[in-house]
Parts: structure tokens; sequence; C-alpha cells
């Protein structure tokens, strides 16, 4: 990668000294963080004709090109393929065309430009690592949503930190049950996460989230560090495994003795969390909460064997046993906490809790191999609706992927594991039009179908359990013939949550430091809540929200509270139903979104609520697209590129907060460094001549984020990647 020379002026901050487009238009939509060199890459380009942002329509030229971002050096060149030939798409109102650049694969930045238009997209990066940033952050997106536990400056972000929260007299180590309130009922029900934009902690609402994180380390467990800034790093277990167990220990001091689960934990809600001095109440153990925390511990303990935590998988094994054990004594035992404790709704329909049955049988059975929990499966698995209806869809993620992993268990019963196969694989290969049909049939100008009744709140979690069953046509090797397919189909939901949607956003908070120029500002949440001078909008308030939060997403059933225009109790009130919320409301489907954060009456949860589960979901998506080799991360920074020619290697020096540049061939060379950040400001610039073939670059001075440093020598110029986090 080569660069043009320009002045030094050290620590000075300057216009962009990169080279990049003129003008960035976001109608240009590629994945801002970039792409694998080898994978599909394929640029939408949107004129909008309904929605919000009609009013400004875009035509685009007929010659596109990619064109490197630290010189514009033109490296690929094409024409537009007209999606539809040339139709609307109802769900985006939006009229596209397709560039598709995938056989270029020179790693570099770059970025798309309209020749004819002079206009060009938001850089994004071709590298085997591009990932790895957005998957570390959307995964420390749990620590901050740790109950009980303080978030320190160094873990956290001084923007960030905060001291223990719920700890206090009648919270969650004192806790009491939600309709006695003696002490005799207190039990210590510390720990966990907060489930979503509230305080509260539901057993049920683990479910997805743990099935979901616990099956990505075992599809992926090369991926993830040891070095991700937690409070455990450096422990020789992967972070994530480390955050998985702060909720498994959770969920083992919910279990009774008897074996039966509480329920939830609820109550309270301002900012921060460690402010919040209200009572807190557990509600009583249930039936779907034993199935729940069975199955869950079942595959936890799997899990956690095959890290060798053998003495905490024996734990797990025996709480799932036991809880299994209570569920099947006493299958009938409700509790409904609507009103009453909390926020949604835990308790499950029968058809769910039949599920969650299902479910821990399996993963009993893969763990330990007796026979009652393979014979109850095999009795069964035809009541599930993958079998039942003949059709895979999104919104049964957890019980699909419990009956794919049936078909892997050593022992599984032959037909079972065919009858499961032959539903799951005709589904997603013909039978369901919204499954490879609809990658086949370019149903999807964004290429991440969902169907118009699947946009739902949370849609974003239902986008990754999509991409997920493509991925697990692969991961159980159901259609070898098709696989490039599936995992296309996979990577253009990867691609619309990195900004290749009808918005150009990437649903990442506070990921400007991190490649997406254009990422998620703020959302709902009793943190980050709406007004707060610290912690309500990028670039407005102090800090904005952290990095790696993922909005619920489009919604196009959201709706001002019925209260509105002036039944909300007092004129206050009805005058917040007058707050601008257009977009999402009477948006094509695709557009039914804001970055916005208004509570009651204004109702911003349905639509930009984070929660753990949906951040869950992408990471195990995402984590099918890091390798092992992306791993590279330290306290200080690292390279995430091939460390070939002129530089030989960068070493983080974190006693120092400094990085170290080695060179290749002998001493005494005139050497120049620019340090720039991601957007191409130069911060640091240092020209002298080697010596020792070791020069450092004090980096003290710049906060978290991913930069580049320029090194030129003679008529060489190289450019690297750093990551300070």
């Amino acid at each position: 990668m080569r660069s043009k020379l320009t002045a030094c002026f050290v620590l000075a901050f300057s216009a962009n000294i990169f080279a990049s487009p003129a003008t960035t238009v976001q109608f240009i939509k590629v994945d801002q963080f970039g792409y694998r060199p080898n994978d599909q890459k394929i640029a939408v380009i949107a004129n909008p004709v309904t929605g919000y942002n009609n009013g400004t329509p875009f035509s685009p030229g007929t010659s596109y090109e990619v064109r490197d971002w630290t010189n514009d050096a033109v490296v690929f060149t094409g024409t537009l393929t007209p999606w539809n030939g040339g139709a609307t798409q109802a769900q985006s109102g939006d009229k596209a065309w397709w560039f598709d650049f995938s056989s270029f694969t020179t790693t570099g930045s770059y970025y798309i430009y309209d020749v004819t238009n002079n206009v060009g997209s938001y850089r994004f990066e071709i590298d085997a690592c591009v990932y790895g940033d957005a998957l570390k952050h959307a995964m420390r997106m749990f620590y901050y949503q740790r109950c009980g536990a303080a978030k320190t400056a160094a873990c956290a972000g001084s923007g960030w930190a905060d001291t223990q929260c719920h700890l206090g007299l009648q919270q969650d180590s004192d806790c009491r049950l939600y309709n006695n309130t003696n002490i005799s009922t207190s039990k210590n029900l510390s720990g966990g996460w907060h489930d979503a934009g509230d305080y509260n902690k539901y057993v049920n609402f683990t479910w997805g989230t743990l099935c979901d994180l616990l099956l990505a380390y075992e599809e992926s467990p090369t991926v993830w560090g040891d070095n991700w800034n937690i409070p455990e790093s450096g422990n020789s277990i992967p972070d994530m495994m480390d955050e998985v167990k702060f909720e498994l220990d959770w969920l083992l001091k919910m279990q009774n003795s008897d074996g039966s689960v509480l329920s939830v934990v609820g109550g309270g809600g301002v900012s921060p969390p460690s402010a919040d001095n209200q009572s807190r109440r557990y509600g009583p153990a249930n039936t779907s909460a034993a199935f729940t925390a069975a199955g869950v511990f079942a595959l936890a303990a799997i899990q956690f064997n095959a890290l060798g935590q053998t003495a905490y998988a024996t734990t797990l094994q025996t709480a799932a046993v036991n809880a299994w054990t209570w569920g099947n004594a006493n299958p009938n035992v409700t509790f409904y906490n609507a009103g009453t404790l909390a926020a949604g709704e835990q308790e499950l329909g029968s058809y769910e809790l039949s599920g969650r049955k299902f479910a821990a049988a399996v993963y009993l059975y893969a763990l330990t191999g007796t026979t009652t929990y393979k014979t109850y499966v095999d009795n069964n698995y035809n009541n599930m609706h993958l079998l039942q209806w003949t059709f895979a869809y999104p919104f049964e993620g957890p019980e699909q992927d419990a009956l794919l992993y049936y078909t892997k268990t050593p022992g599984a019963t032959t037909a079972t594991r065919n009858a499961i196969i032959s539903a799951y694989s005709n589904s997603l290969s013909a039978n369901n039009a919204d499954n490879l049909p609809a990658y086949n049939n370019n149903t999807d100008a964004y290429r991440a179908w969902l169907s118009d009744n699947n946009y739902t709140w949370n849609s974003n979690q239902t986008k990754s359990r999509q991409a997920t069953m493509f991925q697990n046509m692969n991961w159980y090797n159901l259609n070898s013939t098709n696989a490039t397919k599936y995992a296309n189909a996979a990577s253009g939901f990867v691609h619309y949550f990195h900004g290749v949607n009808p918005n150009t956003k990437v649903y990442l908070s506070n990921m400007g430091n991190y490649g997406a120029e254009n990422s998620v500002t703020q959302f709902y949440h009793g943190w980050f809540e709406n007004g707060s001078a610290a912690w309500d909008e990028v670039g407005v308030s102090t800090f904005g929200p952290p990095p790696g939060f993922i909005p619920g997403g489009p919604n196009p059933s959201y709706a001002l509270d019925g209260c509105c225009p002036n039944g909300c109790g007092s004129a206050q009130n009805n005058a917040l139903c007058g707050t601008n919320v257009t977009p999402p409301l009477n948006q094509p489907i695709q557009k039914s979104y804001k970055d916005f954060n208004d509570s009651w009456p204004v109702n911003s949860w349905t639509i930009s609520e984070a929660g753990i589960y949906t951040n869950a979901a992408y990471v195990r998506v995402l984590s099918h697209f890091v390798s092992a080799s992306c791993n590279l991360t330290t306290s200080v920074g690292s390279i995430k590129n091939n460390n070939q020619g002129l530089v030989q290697a960068l070493y983080p020096n974190p006693a120092q907060n400094a990085v170290t540049i080695k060179f290749f061939g002998n001493d005494n060379k005139t050497v120049t460094y620019h340090l720039s950040d991601i957007k191409g400001h130069e911060l640091i610039v240092k020209k002298e001549v080697v010596r020792g073939n070791l020069q450092e670059i004090d980096i003290s001075s710049i906060p978290a984020g991913v930069y580049f440093i320029k090194v030129i020598c003679g008529d060489k110029t190289e450019v690297k990647r750093l990551v300070k986090d």
C-alpha cells in the first residue's frame, strides 16, 4: 500500500492527509468494517423512492471503481447490475443496483467511487481479520451489563466506569420474595447480566443468549481472546467463556437445594446502575425456569469440559440433572410476573415449555450418555415444529439448534437423526422461500432477506438467527454442493449489520473509532438514558454509550403509546407525543428505524433497546467470519495483517504505552512514521535515522481505537494497522 508524502507536524491534528472521496454519500452502501479477501463483496447503490430520505434522489453513473483510500489509485473497475430489473423494493422503498467486486482480493483500505457523480462510499478494509474489533466489542457489551460488579476505568474506560450496583439494603445480595419480604425469604442472588435496557434478570430470557454463546464457542473455539480487557483477562480461559461463567454463577445461585430454579429478579432503573437504590425482589421457582436451567447447565458443562475446567463442569452437570429431576416431578408450576415484578413476561406457553424440556434432554444426553434422556428425545422429536411443519424459521433458533445437536451426538438413533436432517435441510434448501430460495432469487435488494411478517420487535436478533440457519447447513455439512451459497447468504446478513441497509447504519453503538463511520449513536437503556449529559448520544453527550451494543432494529409495528395524543396524565407528558418519530413511523419496513432513546410515551424501546440476546445472536454469526490468527489484540496494540516487506513487525509495549517497530534490513536508514486515525487525520509524525533496528513510538496521548502507521523509507512506503485498547 502506498501513500502520498505530506508535511510533518508533530502531534498536530490536521486535515485528512490520506486520499479519499471529496464527497461521501450514503447512497453507496458498503460494509463499513470491510471484507475478508476471498469473500463475496457486493456494494449496494440505492435511489430512495419512498421513505424519510426520498427527498434526496440519487442517479448512479455507469462506471464504478474501487479506489485505494491512501492514494486514490483505481484498483478495480466495473458496472452496476440493477436489482430486479430496476424495480423499487417495497420493504426498503429503494431502487437498487449491485456492484460486485468479489474478484478483487488485495489487502488494503478502499472506497467505492462513482465516476460520473464524483462521490464515494465510506471507507472499508479488505483484510483477513477485518471483523475482529466488531466481535470483541459486541462481546464486551456483556461486561457493561454485569450486575453487582464494579466497572473499573481500567476495563470499562474512564467514561463508563461505575461502582457496584444492586448490592444495597434488600437488593440482590439480600433479595426478598416478591410477595413476602420477611428476612426469612432473603437470598443472595447477586451477579449475572442485566437483561436489556432495564436492570431485571430473567432465567428464561437467558435461554437463547447462553445457547448462542455456548454454541459459538463450540463452533469457533479458537477465535476468542483471553485479552479483551475484562477482570478475568489473562487467566488462560477465553474471555468470552469467563463472561458466560459470570452469568452461569448467578444462575447457580437461582437454583434451590431441591433442584428447583427461581424465575426472575427485578426492580429499579436509574442512571447509572450504582445509583439505583430501589429494593429488588425475586419470583418463585417454576417449571419453565427448571428446564431452561437444565439445558443451559448441560450445554455449558460440555463446553467447560472441553476447556479442561472439569470441576466447574461437574458442578454444572449436577445442577442440570437436579433441575431436570425437579421439573419432571413438578411439570405444571407457573409464575406470571407481568404487572407484578420486572417488565417482560417470563412465563412460557406450553409449546415453548416443551421445547425447553426437549433441548434439556438433548444436551443432558450429549453430556452424560444416559439413555433416559435419549429415550425422551426419540419419543418427542416429532412434536417439535420443525418436524410438524416441515420448515425451519428464525423464531425457533434454539429449538432447531437442539434438534441438530442431537444429530451429531454419538449414539443418536439413526431414524431420529435422519428425520431431523431431512426436515431441516429440505426446508433450508427448497421448501421455504425465506431460506436459500431467497438468496438464489435475489429476493432482497439488501441481500439479507426476512419476510414482511418477520420484521417485528427485535428484528436484529431475527436477522442473526436467519444467518445462523444458513451457517448450520455448513457446520453440520448438510448440503456440501451449495456450501458456498450458504456462506454467501450468511455473509449478506453480516454486511447488513455493518451498513449495507437502507439506513446505511452500522447496527453497533459508538464504533467510529473502530472503522464504522455511521454506527449507532444512541439506544434505549436505563444507564445511557435520554438527556444524560455523560452517556446520551455520541457527539452530543460527553462519552455517549459504550461501543458494541446492538439495538433491536427496524420494527414497522412501532407506534407512540396508546395514551397519545392527550391522555398521558399531564400536559408535559402529552407534549411528548409531539416528538418527531418519522422515522420510524410510517416508513417502508426496513426504514422503520431511528437512533433514539426517548422513554414513555414515545416508547423507543420497541426500536432501539439493546438486549443480551440480540448481541449473543450476532456474536455467534460473526464468530464464523473470524479466525484464530486474528486474535492478536493486547492492552496496547497489535497488527492484524501479514508482516512482510519493509516493516517486519510491530510490538506492543504496555509498560511504556508505546509501540515498537522492527524493520527488515540494515541500520542507518532515514525513516518517517505517520500515525493517523481511522478517518485519516494525522496525529503523530516522527522522522529519524534508524539505529539498532527497533524504533519506539509513544502512543500514550491517543485514545483507544484503530489507527494506521505509515512508514516511509526511501522509495518504499507501507501502512500497518494498529489497534489500541
